[in-house]
Parts: C-alpha cells; sequence; structure tokens
C-alpha cells in the first residue's frame, strides 16, 4: 500500500499493520465513504444482515486473529453493538469499533439531524464506558496519534477501542509521522523479584500443587510458557468455562475444565484440593466459578493476571502476567512425578440407533466427532453448559461467551471465526431460542462461501430457564429452520428426530465444504444434558442451604 496521506488510508493500513484482513459492518450514509475506501483497501468488507450479527463476527474474529474490526453507522448502527462491545469488553476480546458521524460543517446550530439522539457526542461517550480507549477523530493534526493510541490500548489491553470519524474528514490529509507498533508495558522489576521468590517457596512446600489456565493464556499467546511451566514441573492444570480449548484437553496432565460444583468431579477435586493453586490469567465470574459454588482457599491461591498479581492475601498490581509466566520459567522449581492420567483408550464409533435423539447421545455422538478440523461455537444455555464436556483436542478451538452469556453470539461467530481460520470448519450448536435472534446471519456464510454446520437444539424454547422459572415467556414460535436453506437460496438442511437422522446429517455435512448446513434437531422440552442438571442441583443445594 502507498504512504498514507489520508485519515481513511492511515487508519486501513494500521489495521493491515495488526494483521487485519476482514471489516465487519453495515453501511449508512454517515461511513459510505469510509465503506467505499475499504471496499478499495486490500481490507475484504464483510457486511452482514444486521449491526449486531457483525459486532458478533469481528469480536469471534478477534479472539482468533488477535483483533477484529466492526464498522457501522452513527446511533442507529452504533448503540445496535452496544451489547456486542461490552461482551467484548468483559471477555477481553480485542474489538475495533469505527462509528461514522455527521460531518462537522453539519454540525453548526445543533441542528436536529437524522440518527442523533440528544448530543453529537451522545454515541461517543455512551462507548467510553465499553472500551479502554476511545477517540472522535475532529482533530485532523493529531487524528493518526490518536489511532495509534487506541489501536495500542486494544493490543495491550485485549479490549474493545472506540474510533469516531465524522464523514467529512475521511479525506482529509493527517500529517501525522507513522510511529512503530507498541510494545508492551513490562512489569516492576523488584516486585517481580520477590513475587517470584515467594511463588517459589510456596510451590516447593506444597504437596499437590494445581495450575489453572484462564482465558489470558490464550488472548497474550502464553500458551507455549505456560505448557513449557506445567511439563517442566509436572504440575497437573485445569482450565474454566471460558477459557476452554485454550489448551489441548488431550494432554495428560489436564484434568478437565473447573466450574465449581457444576462442572465434573475430578477437576473440582483436582482444584479446590489443592494446598498451592496457581491460577493465571483466570477471571473469577460467576459461571467460572460454578454460579459461585466454587470452594477456593485464597491463603493457597496465586493469581496473576494482565492487571496485575496476588499470593494470598499479598498483592503485586505492578507484577503482570507474561513476566510472572515468563519469570517462574526461570527459576529452580522442583519436578515432581507425572501424576498424568492414562490414555485415554480411543472411543467406538459411534452406533446410530432407530430411536429418539437426547441431548446425552448427541454429545456422546459429537465427543467422536469432533476432531483437530473443527471450531466449535457454543451459544449461551444448554448448548454452552453441555459443551464444557466435550473434549477439545486442537487448541483455541472452542468460543462461547461463558462470562457475559450474551444469547445469539455463535451463528454469527461462525462467519469471523471461519475467515479468521480458514483451516477450521465452525461447528455451531445453537439453541433455538437464540438462533432466532441472529440466525439468519446464515444467509451472510452463504454468500461469502463459507460452510458452519449449525446445530440447532430445537426443544420449543428457552430449555435453560425452564427448569428455573417456567411459562409461556419460555416459549417462542416454531420455526421450520431446516427449510431455511429455501429461503436464503443456499446451503443444505435437514431435521432430525431419531440418532440415525443426526449421524446422516452431520456425515452429508462434512461432504458439503462449499456452503452452510442446518441442522434441526428435535429435543423433548424435558430432556437436558447432565452438565445443566449438575447447575440447577448445585442451585438447588444452595438454596436449601441458605435456608430459603
Amino acid at each position: 500500500m502507498k504512504q498514507p496521506s489520508t485519515i481513511s488510508e492511515y487508519l486501513i493500513s494500521r489495521l493491515a499493520d495488526y494483521g487485519v484482513g476482514h471489516v465487519f459492518g453495515v453501511p449508512g450514509d454517515y461511513v459510505l465513504q469510509f465503506f467505499q475506501q475499504l471496499e478499495n483497501s486490500p481490507l475484504q468488507v464483510i457486511n452482514t444482515c444486521d449491526e449486531q450479527g457483525a459486532g458478533f463476527a469481528a469480536d469471534a474474529y478477534a479472539r482468533l486473529r488477535g483483533l477484529g474490526v466492526v464498522c457501522v453507522t452513527y446511533c442507529v448502527g452504533g448503540l445496535k453493538i452496544a451489547n456486542t462491545t461490552a461482551q467484548a469488553f468483559a471477555e477481553k476480546s480485542p474489538l475495533v469499533v469505527i462509528s461514522g458521524s455527521p460531518g462537522l460543517n453539519e454540525r453548526h446550530h445543533n441542528p436536529l439531524l437524522h440518527h442523533k439522539v440528544r448530543d453529537f457526542d451522545t454515541q461517543l461517550n455512551i462507548f467510553r464506558h465499553l472500551t479502554v480507549a476511545a477517540t472522535d477523530l475532529i482533530d485532523i493534526e493529531n487524528g493518526c496519534c490518536e489511532i495509534d493510541r487506541v489501536l495500542a490500548a486494544a493490543v495491550r489491553h485485549k479490549r474493545p477501542v472506540y474510533i469516531e470519524l465524522p464523514r467529512d474528514l475521511t479525506g482529509t490529509v493527517c500529517s501525522c509521522s507513522r510511529n512503530p507498533l507498541p510494545q508492551a508495558a513490562g512489569s516492576d522489576p523488584h516486585a517481580l523479584r520477590e513475587a517470584l521468590a515467594e511463588t517459589v517457596r510456596r510451590i516447593s512446600d506444597a504437596k499437590r500443587p494445581m495450575l489453572v489456565a484462564g482465558i489470558e493464556i490464550q488472548r497474550f499467546g502464553l500458551q507455549r510458557p505456560f505448557m513449557q511451566l506445567a511439563e517442566a514441573t509436572g504440575i497437573p492444570f485445569a482450565t474454566t468455562p471460558l477459557s476452554k480449548s485454550t489448551l489441548s484437553e488431550d494432554h495428560p496432565l489436564f484434568v478437565g475444565v473447573y466450574e465449581g460444583a457444576v462442572g465434573k468431579e475430578q477437576a473440582r477435586q483436582a482444584v479446590e484440593q489443592s494446598d498451592c493453586l496457581l491460577m493465571l490469567g483466570t477471571f473469577m465470574t460467576d459461571v467460572n466459578l460454578g454460579i459461585f459454588t466454587a470452594n477456593l482457599d485464597q491463603a493457597l491461591t496465586i493469581s496473576s493476571s494482565s492487571e496485575g498479581s496476588s499470593i494470598a492475601f499479598h498483592q503485586y498490581p505492578d507484577v503482570l502476567l507474561d513476566d510472572f509466566v515468563s519469570g517462574l520459567l526461570d527459576q529452580d522449581l522442583p519436578q515432581r512425578a507425572l501424576d498424568v492420567r492414562p490414555s485415554a483408550a480411543a472411543l467406538p464409533p459411534f452406533a446410530a440407533q432407530d430411536k429418539p435423539i437426547t441431548i446425552a447421545r448427541l454429545f456422546e455422538y459429537l465427543e467422536s466427532f469432533i476432531d483437530d478440523h473443527i471450531a466449535l461455537l457454543a451459544d449461551p444455555g444448554e448448548a454452552m453448559f453441555a459443551a464444557a464436556d466435550l473434549t477439545i483436542r486442537h487448541p483455541a478451538a472452542f468460543l462461547s461467551p461463558a462470562y457475559y452469556t450474551s444469547m445469539g453470539f455463535a451463528v454469527p461467530g461462525a462467519i469471523g471465526a471461519q475467515l479468521a481460520r480458514p483451516d477450521l470448519r465452525p461447528l455451531v450448536l445453537v439453541g433455538d431460542g437464540a438462533f432466532q435472534m441472529t440466525g439468519m446471519e446464515i444467509s451472510t456464510a452463504a454468500r461469502f462461501g463459507l460452510s458452519p454446520i449449525v446445530v440447532v437444539l430445537n426443544n420449543g424454547g428457552y430449555g435453560t430457564e425452564r427448569p428455573m422459572t417456567d411459562g409461556g415467556f419460555n416459549d417462542i414460535p416454531a420455526w421450520r429452520y431446516s427449510r431455511l436453506p429455501e429461503v436464503i437460496g443456499a446451503g443444505q438442511g435437514f431435521e432430525v428426530f431419531t440418532e440415525q437422522d443426526f449421524d446422516r446429517a452431520l456425515k452429508a455435512a462434512m461432504e458439503r465444504t462449499d456452503t452452510p448446513t442446518i441442522l434441526d434437531v428435535h429435543i423433548d422440552p424435558n430432556d437436558h444434558s447432565p452438565a445443566l442438571k449438575r447447575l440447577t442441583d448445585a442451585l438447588g443445594a444452595k438454596v436449601r442451604s441458605s435456608g430459603k
């Protein structure tokens, strides 16, 4: 690309410098000129059915590629992606939000322009609360520097940023010099040395040390040093629902996904009975803690993240995750006998029977079906809870909003995932309620030659909520999901009632790599996965113990 001369050219070139190849969005008049410039650039525009779909797709892209971009028009577009931006912030996904806005020459005397809400900076002020950095490029003299500032913040913090571009400034010459990509800030060396010394003492004295890999291990690309630490010390490790598949789950040191009483007992015992628990890059969210059914002792816990570290009750705010992990690798830590799990026996082929498909049997099938070429995306609800029990053998191949838990993520997320990682085939697990929110983005996938396999768990409504409180509010319209390919003029659909139906449909889907596939899987409304049953049992026990 030629040396940038305008604010738009500079922004586009900087996105390319960070490895961005696609921009997701929906055009509108305040951002049309920038869309035209995007279309004439090396970046590919992926315009979706709706702004929320664009936001979810860009979020998934960011999780796999390191930076994702969504571009929309002012307010009617921008405010529709407030939710997806909030999710990216909560779950540390480096998303760049670009919004057009009224030109500066249109704002004299404060006119009531279309899409305006209250003041011209209303949307900007909203996004200041949803991002780690936000800017309005009204000062062209500093425009390029502002672009560098906010993009650096997205990469440093792994959280979203916001750029607002008045439409009459897109072609304005930017005079800032081009700066090198910034380096990450480091830890305080004295605090780091003290934290490492205290950690070494605790690990050396421990009989049952345990590692927990949080989502920041993936976000900051620390999978390799984490595994070097585990293998050099022989310390077993777990992940959390949010960080599932951060590391290969068939590794002999892996004990499972920890999620309090909601998770499997093996992982729960390994974590909660540890006398030295190293939680690296882990968020202490309610879902990660099994809806607060976790039983962890802070006095035995060492925690480190990109925002600081703590050892028991000692705080080290200037000791950051990447330095802490690399520092541990340089320490003289005891080598323990590897307390490894026996190698898992090869699963026998799934014997599909001519009987109604159940959640348990469906996920039993998927356990043997998912391989290194599949990226699994699970929407919140039954799909997400049940998927936590699946074995993901390929690192970073599982995406689910397991903290913010916004329904409607998985179908548009599959678009971003396949464009970010074209070597992986997206397999989407989504409830019928979530599908009705964003499922028509399947047409976007078809338009751009993508081939997600979408498994709709059709149980007639919001099945996760029914065991908690049921009523007509949990019912939804009955769609013929398998007929949607006829509506969009692409793809293939299957209606699934039995195990054999499911087997035939998945095999047919794998044979078509050029188009989406929808499986409408009819599930009994009263059928739930073991994972969801553990959740409801744990919540029930919690309520009983509180005396309510």
